[in-house]
């Protein structure tokens, strides 16, 4: 079966002018001056299957919008290849344009002083939708969001989570088979984000649509993306279930014991791994993976344990580490 996204050493360079400081600098860019070239993607290559929901994870500035943005044609590539659908984004087919969709968090797609009705009968137009399949769409998904009594507000006198939800109706009208979420719930309140995140599960499974989101909300990926795909400085590290990152570089676990008794100056014995909470009647301690087994063993030799409970280390403190320890090393390599 053949991939639905294809993207083959995509890469994207850009010439960014370095001034000099102070006013001579100001002065000698007038009549020279220096770039150099900075790679928001780096040959960057993956695949994405029919129906597939896959985390795009990076820090700021790994170069996670730009590889969307190439994927949805709003930019060229400066080499490389990508497919999507059978197309080539950067062409700009009409064709093309009617299967995809690109919400970004941070970006309006609706118009401000226009009743939230109004913009979604302007994009039905745009893509010349059906009055029937329009009727039965905006019916549904703001029924399933919670929206349907927001349809004849003004989008500017949305609050946030009402705002989003509506564009993502208006990013699902014209019913598209491949999905581009650039921080979808971004500044959301809790309420909000999981409605938004149990929606977009249901309508993947649904319509077997691709989704690929890019989030700094770890919550999002968790409960969204079997599969997650790492970029950090344009270039691509990982690739594959959202598990596997725990297995293969988280190098510690978080084990929790409670105690029979209270005693509040209860010490860690030696070796036992590094102390994250402490409470009278119990210890929360970060010990590595192979010596659990070790730590549990001294720790009922020890004291009174009554429960113990040991976990895997989020996943969110497991990326960011990640992040932390490349960031020298690509500094390094850059230099």
């Amino acid at each position: 079966m053949s991939a639905v996204v294809e993207v083959r050493d995509l890469t994207k360079v850009y010439r960014v002018f370095k001034k000099e400081p102070g006013l001579a600098g100001a002065v000698k860019g007038l009549f020279s001056r220096r770039y150099e070239e900075v790679r928001a993607a780096d040959a960057v290559s993956f695949q994405i299957q029919e129906g597939e929901f896959v985390g795009f994870l990076g820090p700021n500035g790994a170069g996670k919008t730009t590889v969307l943005k190439m994927l949805s044609g709003l930019l060229n590539p400066t080499s490389g290849s990508a497919s999507v659908l059978g197309f080539t984004p950067w062409a700009r087919e009409n064709a093309f344009k009617r299967q995809f969709s690109l919400l970004m968090g941070q970006k309006n797609a609706l118009w401000w002083d226009l009743p939230a009705r109004e913009s979604l009968e302007l994009n039905r137009a745009i893509y010349e939708i059906p009055e029937a399949q329009y009727r039965e769409v905006v019916g549904s998904l703001t029924e399933l969001l919670g929206v349907r009594d927001k349809l004849d507000t003004i989008v500017r006198e949305l609050s946030l989570g009402e705002r989003m939800k509506m564009e993502l109706i208006s990013a699902l009208l014209h019913r598209p088979r491949v999905l581009f979420l650039d921080e979808p719930t971004i500044g959301l309140d809790v309420v909000s984000q999981k409605k938004v995140r149990e929606f977009l599960r249901d309508y993947n499974v649904r319509h077997r649509i691709v989704t690929v989101l890019t989030s700094h909300y770890m919550g999002d990926i968790e409960e969204l993306c079997a599969r997650v795909i790492i970029i950090d400085h344009g270039k691509l590290f990982f690739d594959g279930p959202l598990d596997e990152i725990t297995a293969r570089f988280a190098q510690d676990k978080i084990v929790a014991f409670e105690f029979e008794d209270q005693q509040p100056e209860r010490a860690v014995p030696a070796g036992c791994g590094q102390l994250l909470e402490r409470t009278p009647t119990s210890f929360r301690l970060q010990v590595p993976r192979a010596e659990v087994a070790e730590v549990c063993r001294r720790m009922f030799a020890e004291y009174r344990v009554k429960d113990l409970e040991v976990q895997e280390t989020p996943i969110e403190d497991v990326i960011r580490r990640l992040f932390d320890e490349r960031r020298p090393a690509a500094a390094e390599a850059a230099a």
